[in-house]
């Protein structure tokens, strides 16, 4: 079972009042459950490390990596489609998926004010853990231990702005606490000033965090998910980003700077394969650990948000939300793209952990469904997290409980291996044996490590060539884990895949090349606890439905409504930001609203 230790203390976090600061920006106003004053808070290290769990907290519940950061905010794009996926907008998540989303979409504004919550109290942390008596004539031990909180509260920070940015573009960016701002009311900041801080502060948190095997195995930030997190960060301080002062897409001329920054990161952490590399099997990293609660063995899995609780403060609905339906029960409400699901080679494993097209009956018996689901569910399902792979403990199928406990992994090293091959493509115009190596690892392992399926004989070795393998392996890798669409953004290619998406299924609508010999329904096998096909996913249907299988509607269950309404109203130099809640801007009156909103 993992050690959560996050939460194993959550009910005694410390949320700390500075100060009689009033201010009616309700971002940057915390709302306590329990107060201290900070010399009590900041006595000891088991207080202060109380009070870095209080940050911690605001990673996870509904209003962070829950639901609402990890799967209300990361689709539609070439992979995943978000809510409904037959369905128009609904002035409620759906018009987030469907790029019409509006200033007074209930679904932003506690986000936004609980990323700015986690800031908030990381602050304090900040400002007080290094003036603690233990911080520098302690015993050697509270030393270190409180050298780490501050490392963590730094990364945690750091994460908390990444998310504003990645969303919102510039954003205010307090690095005090509230009662020592000299006003509440603070303007954007440049993103590139605020990527270029809180870089630093992960420098900083560098030389004070451990590395993962030497402390305990839980789910506290260590030197790789500082190292990685940095790597990340760098990727996106060079890439491309909606700019607030121009309205277009563009990136930086020193963007090569940034790719270095990240380059040097990715090399360090795979020069340490004693504390971080791949999971043997793509499918055992979520089925036997991720939806296991259990801690991977390997440290694949770097940063991860730990969920707990059973409710909506400090839990998460991965497994419920996007996952196969059992018994009835769920959403099944994040899916993916046909062109997608054919994406994949045939031999890639990741194809059938990545995407579920089934639903579970009480009795444990799958059921395929149709490739595109009505309104309301069904399809090519999302299935890293599910609810028929969940132990430790499992969830019965008749538990109408919403909450399974599954942690939303921030960083892999799979993703490190990625980034590495990708700024070694950037810096050398052209990969070197280093970065093909790191590509085909990840390949290799998707192939179960056959050579010959991957065909890692034939990777490219000229630049655009393998930034092409780049994008689509980082897809085939990292599908459902929220990366994508932030990943098609940095490079400016959100807007031609989601184009090329829609025209690539309507190909498939018509039967055309290189979708026209897909099958138009498929027999699956009656009373199977496992999904078995009676004909073949790459040639057309047997007139004949075989003895013992049922037919379900395939490619004939497209249709031009599902083609319209992926990504439906995406617009180029205006959808890659979401808008700043209208609360916020009203409470804010030097604060601007994005572009086109």
């Amino acid at each position: 079972m993992k050690k959560k230790f996050i939460y194993r203390v959550l009910s005694l976090v410390v949320i700390i009042i500075t100060g009689a600061t009033v201010s009616c920006k309700k971002y940057l106003t915390e709302s306590p459950v329990a107060s201290v004053g900070t010399a009590a808070a900041f006595s000891n290290v088991a207080s202060a490390t109380e009070a870095v769990l209080g940050v911690y907290a605001k990673l996870s519940g509904d209003q962070g990596y829950g639901i609402r950061l990890s799967m209300y905010y990361t689709v539609d794009q070439d992979e995943m489609i978000g809510p409904a996926n037959n369905a128009a907008p609904d002035g409620d998540r759906r018009d987030i998926a469907r790029y019409e989303a509006t200033s007074t979409n209930a679904q932003l504004e506690l986000p936004w004010e609980n990323l700015y919550t986690g800031i908030e109290r990381a602050n304090i942390c900040i400002k007080y853990i290094p003036l603690m008596a233990a911080y520098t004539s302690g015993s050697a031990t509270d030393q270190a231990a409180l050298k780490r909180l501050y490392g963590e509260v730094l990364t945690l920070r750091a994460q908390f702005y990444f998310e504003l940015i990645r969303n919102w573009g510039d954003v205010p960016t307090p690095y005090v606490p509230s009662a020592d701002q000299p006003t509440l009311y603070i303007p954007r900041t440049n993103r590139d000033a605020t990527y270029d801080h809180i870089l630093g502060d992960l420098l900083t948190a560098e030389s004070l965090v451990p590395w993962r095997t030497t402390v305990a195995s839980d789910e506290r930030i260590t030197l790789g998910a500082v190292k990685g997190l940095r790597a990340r960060i760098a990727l996106f301080r060079g890439g491309y980003s909606l700019r607030n002062s121009t309205g277009t897409m563009s990136r930086n001329a020193d963007y090569l700077t940034y790719y270095k920054m990240a380059n040097s990161e990715c090399a360090d952490l795979l020069a340490r394969r004693d504390q971080h590399t791949l999971n043997t099997s793509f499918q055992n990293l979520f089925q036997n650990n991720i939806d296991a609660h259990k801690i991977d063995p390997s440290g694949e899995v770097i940063f991860e948000v730990a969920m707990g609780g059973g409710s909506g403060v400090a839990d998460s609905k991965l497994g419920y939300y996007d996952g196969p339906k059992v018994n009835s029960l769920g959403n099944a409400s994040i899916t993916a793209t046909p062109t997608y699901f054919y994406a994949f080679d045939p031999n890639d494993l990741r194809r059938d952990v990545t995407i579920a097209p089934y639903y579970v009956n009480l009795d444990g018996t799958k059921v395929l469904q149709p490739m595109v689901g009505k309104a309301g569910g069904a399809g090519l399902i999302s299935g890293k997290f599910r609810r028929d792979w969940i132990t430790n403990p499992s969830i019965a199928p008749t538990n109408l409980v919403q909450y399974f406990g599954i942690n939303w992994p921030i960083l892999r090293f799979a993703d490190v291996l990625l980034m590495f091959a990708e700024t070694d493509n950037e810096i050398n115009n052209g990969p070197s044996a280093a970065a093909i190596s790191a590509f085909n690892e990840v390949r290799l392992r998707g192939f179960g490590g056959n050579a010959i399926l991957a065909n890692t004989a034939a990777t490219p070795t000229t630049h655009d060539a393998f930034f092409t393998v780049i994008v689509d392996e980082r897809s085939f890798e990292l599908g459902g884990e929220g990366t994508r669409k932030y990943d098609l953004i940095r490079w400016n290619l959100l807007n031609s895949k989601i184009a090329s998406t829609r025209a690539n299924l309507t190909l498939m609508l018509n039967k055309q090349a290189p979708y026209n010999n897909l099958p138009q329904s498929m027999y699956y096998l009656n009373s199977s606890q496992t999904l078995v096909y009676s004909n073949s996913l790459y040639a057309p249907t047997p007139a004949a439905t075989p003895s013992g299988y049922t037919k379900v509607a395939w490619v004939s269950s497209l249709t031009a409504a599902y083609i319209t309404n992926v990504a439906q109203l995406f617009t180029a130099n205006h959808s890659e930001l979401l808008p700043i809640p209208q609360v916020t801007l009203q409470s804010d009156p030097v604060l601007t609203q994005n572009p086109g909103y």
